[in-house]
């Protein structure tokens, strides 16, 4: 007699799964770009790229933490760490740390802050 055995899923392979679909965005182009609005740079900020790893942006009023991650990750291609964000009179701001150590310098220079 032989047993057929099916091949069963790694324990918790379904919830990686799930989880990795779910940080998979929708969003478009355009509706990224339409998301940041442009980046924020002044004396403040710039010292926040040498010593924080962080850029600061001008981003959509309706924007979420979740909206701005997956829009800065589409339009330049970076792994962002954790974003923080407030309201101001010149608009909503993001504050964006970046995963890689010089994430926040290789970026600014790419965008000609620097």
């Amino acid at each position: 007699m032989s047993i057929d055995k099916q091949a069963k899923p790694e324990p918790g392979s379904q919830q990686k799964q799930d989880a990795e679909s779910s940080l998979k965005s929708n969003m478009t182009l355009e509706q990224a770009a339409a998301m940041i609005v442009a980046p924020y740079v002044t004396e403040k900020t710039f010292n926040q790229i040498e010593k924080d790893n962080k850029l600061a942006f001008i981003v959509a009023e309706k924007a979420t933490k979740k909206q701005i991650v997956d829009a800065i990750a589409m339009l330049y291609e970076t792994e962002i760490d954790e974003v923080n964000t407030t309201r101001t009179i010149r608009g909503k701001k993001a504050f964006v740390k970046f995963k890689t150590p010089e994430g926040a310098r290789n970026l600014a220079t790419k965008l000609a802050l620097v």
